[in-house]
């Protein structure tokens, strides 16, 4: 089988030593993140789809890789092809489906990833394979977002001291508000998740107290823990996602006799 990358600056700079897993992301991507422009529009051969699906339903693979050696790997469906369809639990070898193609920008990687997706033979649906170093639906990376959050709320850096620390000198103090909103809405609820990882941290405030927690077992290792056990977002989901990360519909009301 000949795979072809999809999109532009698939290379980049790559971070030395960047490790992480992959996201089961279950579905098909087509809405805008809320927030960041993480995911665009799928492109192949020139031609570029606006079908918009259904939200996808996330679940952990671990790998532990660099964002060098992840780019490497994925060339081959064979390597993480899963045998059981995490969304119907058919068990049998998905589909190799191809790439859909996704910004990410790190501390020392700006550029695009290929993201290799899957689809079941019996339910139809896709499965994509997101490395954990990229956040869902947000198009900054985990490390780039804990250095700014860890200086800016921890250290009690300024906005724009917060945003050198995180290698990114002249970025717009709307993003890093943005980030920290997000982050205190989701204080008291990583402190009640994460104590099942670590002691309860003595803080002055549940915002103190998650990034002392989050500092202790690893911002990454949370990460896992979240999205596999919990099905949780680290800066917790979009509106449109709440409260596991799909969509809630309503049945439609049956037509009067």
């Amino acid at each position: 089988m000949t795979v072809q990358w999809i999109g532009q600056g698939i290379g980049g700079i790559y971070p030395a030593g960047a490790t992480g897993c992959a996201v089961l992301v279950v579905g098909s991507w087509g809405f805008d993140p809320e927030g960041g422009e993480a995911l665009r529009q799928k492109q192949i051969s020139g031609v570029t789809s606006s079908r918009k699906e259904e939200v996808p339903l996330m679940q952990i693979l671990r790998l532990t890789r660099s964002i060098k050696q992840y780019l490497e790997e994925i060339s081959d469906p064979n390597r993480y092809r899963l045998d059981l369809c995490p969304q119907c639990q058919a068990r049998c070898p998905l589909i190799a489906h191809g790439f859909y193609s996704r910004t990410l920008v790190d501390v020392a990687f700006d550029g695009r990833i290929p993201v290799r997706r899957y689809v079941c033979r019996f339910c139809k649906r896709t499965v994509s394979l997101l490395p954990d170093f990229a956040l869902p639906y947000l198009r900054f990376g985990l490390s780039l977002i804990r250095l700014f959050l860890v200086a800016r709320l921890l250290i009690g850096q300024s906005l724009r001291e917060a945003g050198r620390a995180a290698r990114q000198p002249h970025m717009p103090y709307q993003r890093g508000q943005f980030w920290i909103r997000r982050f205190q809405k989701q204080a008291v609820a990583l402190c009640t998740a994460l104590t099942s990882l670590t002691t309860v941290v003595v803080a002055a405030d549940f915002l103190t107290r998650a990034l002392h927690m989050l500092e202790t077992i690893g911002w990454t290792a949370a990460h896992r823990f979240l999205f596999a056990k919990l099905r949780m977002h680290l800066l917790g989901w979009p509106r449109f996602l709440l409260p596991h990360g799909c969509r809630v519909g309503f049945p439609a009301a049956p037509a009067d006799s």
